[in-house]
């Protein structure tokens, strides 16, 4: 795993942004748009990630 993107310190709010592959507009779609809401829901609620806010977007997920 690259060193370049790890949380240092996870005390402090960490910003990401999650890009598709040629800004294809992937999450216009019901079914990936609810595999990524599905999987964002269970990461808060069963492994203690801790989200301030977040938007989704056709082609990315700036947070």
């Amino acid at each position: 795993m690259s060193q370049r993107y790890k949380v240092i310190d996870s005390a402090e709010p960490t910003f990401v942004t999650i890009t598709i592959i040629d800004w294809v507009d992937l999450f216009i779609r019901p079914i990936y748009f609810k595999i990524l809401d599905d999987s964002l829901k269970y990461c808060i609620e069963n492994k203690g990630l801790n989200v301030h806010a977040y938007v989704y977007m056709g082609s990315h997920i700036p947070r």
